[in-house]
């Protein structure tokens, strides 16, 4: 009997440190505002053309699975230059509706073009879980185009 209540403890813990070690890989706001921080230095030292190549390479440093940089043009349509997807680099996203249906990048837009920064919320479909979970996400206006991170709440 003791045994049976010694691997039941060992299983509850296993399952907990499970549990806590994924939840401590999950990327967190502050990881994502870092990383935009960290790639508008780059922006600054690197200039365009390689910062936009760099963050765009899955293997430039920049992505890290759930935690990469993507940079919209501050123009009319929010145009895509840089984004680990390559299918949505130059497609605008100013219309880019949210799950429920909220123009996200609207509201970022003017929320950017007002103090130059902003935290958006909004509810997106999550690759890892291919559920709609809500989505936080960090964007940060430089020069002519926004960079921006964003985590799963």
């Amino acid at each position: 009997m003791r045994i049976l209540i010694a691997a039941c403890f060992a299983l509850i813990a296993l399952c907990s440190g499970a549990t806590l070690a994924s939840a401590q890989t999950s990327p967190t706001p502050d990881q994502a505002k870092a990383l935009v921080e960290k790639g508008v230095a780059f922006w600054a030292s690197a200039g365009k053309d390689a910062a936009v190549a760099a963050f765009a390479d899955p293997a430039g440093g920049w992505n890290d699975g759930g935690l990469y940089l993507v940079v919209h043009a501050d123009d009319d349509k929010l145009t895509m230059i840089s984004h680990p997807n390559k299918a949505l680099i130059g497609k605008p996203q100013v219309d880019q509706k949210d799950a429920e249906g909220r123009l996200f990048n609207q509201e970022m837009k003017a929320a950017v073009a007002k103090s130059g920064e902003a935290w958006i919320s909004y509810k997106w479909p999550n690759p890892a879980t291919k559920k709609i979970a809500p989505k936080k996400s960090y964007f940060k206006k430089v020069g002519d185009v926004i960079i921006a991170a964003g985590v799963y709440e």
